[in-house]
């Protein structure tokens, strides 16, 4: 028996990265997994095939969470399907790097939206979907070492983790009466899309890996090992905690 038998588990952003990795995690632990997408429906085709492989149960609904309308469709289509929504995984996430005097309200707009608002409403909907149904429910949201850790150059994003840090510590009292826990995933560099083009280039992939005491980028199925424990029964009395994964990053001081 898996840790996840009979829960269904929303995954944003699911069709790459971390979301991919939690998505094929979930489903290998027996849960039915939501695979939600933005823009590429290749990607979430091969998730949705790569869960089919090994028998699991999955289901593609292709959602851009900073549309109020998509968010909340994408949870209604969720019950629509299965009648019930027991864990959801605010992973949909994107960055623009810009320097602060440069910063235009588009690209302002469209990080916050992602990051940020999606992240809130998709907890909002999903949420009512538990307290409706008496769903001892988990709401996971993926931050990052952002959320705690300033990042020149990318305020937008940094004010985003930092948003979602404060909702989930808000929103984790609000939900304990429902017996529904809130956590967020903190993850430093992980070798993912959103971090490739550090990785392709070996001045700045040297320069990030002397930050990092462990030496490496952690793989997303480290996280994904992290997002079951907050989602099995395991983590019953854990809510409204950050779990930094980031290999020592945020205690380093360098030059200290």
């Amino acid at each position: 028996m898996g840790q996840l038998e009979q829960k269904v588990a929303i995954v944003t952003g699911a069709d790459s990265g971390i979301g991919r990795a939690i998505a094929l995690r979930f489903a290998q632990e027996g849960a039915t997994v939501v695979v939600n997408y933005a823009h590429a429906h290749d990607k979430a085709e091969q998730v949705r095939q790569m869960i089919e492989q090994k028998h699991g149960k999955v289901l593609v609904i292709q959602a851009d969470v900073s549309q109020y309308q998509q968010v909340m469709g994408l949870v209604q289509q969720t019950v629509e399907h299965y009648q019930r929504v027991d864990i959801m995984v605010n992973n949909a996430g994107m960055e623009i790097h810009s320097p602060f005097l440069d910063e235009t309200e588009a690209h302002f707009d469209r990080v916050m939206g992602v990051d940020l608002k999606g992240a809130f409403f998709g907890a909002q909907a999903a949420a009512r979907e538990m307290v409706k149904r008496k769903t001892s429910g988990r709401i996971i949201n993926i931050s990052s070492v952002h959320e705690d850790l300033p990042m020149p150059g990318n305020a937008p994003y940094c004010c985003a983790k930092g948003g979602m840090r404060m909702l989930t510590r808000t929103i984790c009292l609000e939900l304990a009466p429902y017996n529904i826990t809130v956590n967020n995933i903190g993850p430093g560099a992980v070798h993912t899309p959103i971090d490739a083009d550090v990785e392709a280039d070996p001045e700045k992939m040297g320069a990030l890996l002397k930050e990092i005491p462990l030496g490496r980028m952690a793989q997303p199925e480290e996280v994904a090992g992290l997002a079951l424990y907050l989602a099995s029964d395991a983590a019953a009395y854990v809510t409204g905690a950050t779990f930094f994964i980031d290999g020592g990053l945020m205690r380093n001081t360098a030059g200290l």
